[in-house]
């Protein structure tokens, strides 16, 4: 019980508070913000392994409570949720046993982790990015706004449950930033409801089987997963309750220069030979962020004149990333109300 207490532990827990609240006003998966704040604040000697275990283990508890309010309701799409768990719970489980098998050396387990974190972040960014795009298109060509019951295509299902499975069973990020996109492409008609329901069903099983595996070789630091879900759960209810009065629009961009930037800080921290080696460069990190805090909206803006938009306005990002915009006013309700990454609440408000 002592452990709880301890300055660490309260750092923990207000780290977990805090990425909660962002999960609960954006929707944003935890694993890629939990897992680097944990790095970056040294917990269990900053050892990548051991953070990856508690951060499955925590995201496991809130997951399911998200996942039961879904299936309460009716609407994950169980099929598709089916063969998504198919591919990803034994590549989840898998994941952990194929990094051991290439290197037991700590050192260089710790170094190849966080560089697999590195590059599943900057994956995320990409993704998370790349599911507006392809939304803003869909809104300006007229296309589907809901389909509750698309025809599963069972190969490229399970494919995707694979990818997934995979990215989380090693780094803890991937179960929705990746997993998110590559349905939304596989299924552009799937209504907002469904694609998160869904998503939070399969969710539950890939983040269990990948706790228990990374459990079963590194062990379970109760001192760091504790306090995580301590804080982590109430930090998510706050974000969800006042969600509603916060522009998300800035938020969502913001999130996109955070992965981005955690994600070089990491291969910076793992010694990547473009970075430099033995060496951070605080410096080059906050440059990118500057560079991309300045250039995304630009970029943005760009993007929407090409598809007939004003540079700024609505469509928002947020309304683009609810996936409901232009959709029914049900499908709305839900992306509002619903937990997981992409299901964030709207802002109307236009944001320039």
């Amino acid at each position: 019980m002592t452990e709880i207490l301890t300055l660490t532990a309260l750092s923990i827990l207000a780290a977990g508070f805090l990425v909660g609240i962002v999960v609960g006003l954006t929707g944003m998966g935890g694993g890629a913000l939990m897992t680097p704040a944990l790095i970056f604040l040294g917990v269990g000697g900053g050892e990548a392994a051991t953070i990856v275990t508690a951060d499955l283990t925590a995201a496991a508890v809130y997951k399911t409570g998200g996942a039961a309010v879904h299936a309460k309701e009716g609407s994950p799409n169980f099929r598709m949720a089916g063969w998504l768990i198919l591919g990803s719970v034994p590549m989840a489980f898998a994941g952990p046993y194929l990094v051991h098998f290439f290197t037991t050396d700590e050192e260089q387990l710790d170094r190849v982790l966080k560089l697999s974190i590195g590059f599943a972040l900057l994956l995320a960014a990409f993704t998370y990015a790349l599911r507006l795009y392809v939304n803003l298109r869909r809104v300006r060509a007229g296309g589907p706004t809901g389909d509750p019951d698309p025809k599963v295509r069972p190969i490229p299902t399970l494919l995707v449950g694979a990818l997934g499975g995979i990215l989380v069973g090693i780094t803890s990020v991937g179960s929705g930033s990746v997993i998110m996109i590559a349905l939304l492409m596989l299924y552009p008609g799937l209504s907002a409801v469904k694609l998160v329901g869904t998503d939070l069903v399969q969710a539950v099983p890939l983040v269990l089987a990948a706790a228990i595996s990374n459990i079963a070789i590194n062990g379970l630091d109760w001192g760091i997963a504790i306090p995580l879900i301590i804080g982590s759960v109430p930090g998510t209810i706050l974000g969800s309750k006042i969600a509603p009065k916060v522009p998300q629009s800035f938020i969502r961009r913001g999130i996109v220069v955070v992965l981005t930037m955690s994600g070089v800080a990491l291969l910076d921290k793992a010694g990547w030979a473009p970075l430099g080696r033995e060496e951070t460069h605080p410096v080059l990190i906050g440059v990118i962020g500057l560079v991309m805090a300045v250039l995304v909206p630009v970029v943005w803006g760009f993007l929407r004149k090409g598809q007939g938009l004003p540079m700024f306005g609505a469509p928002t990002v947020s309304e683009l990333d609810s996936w409901s915009y232009g959709g029914s006013r049900t499908a709305r309700a839900a992306a509002r109300a619903g937990v997981g990454e992409g299901s964030g609440p709207t802002d109307d408000r236009p944001v320039g």
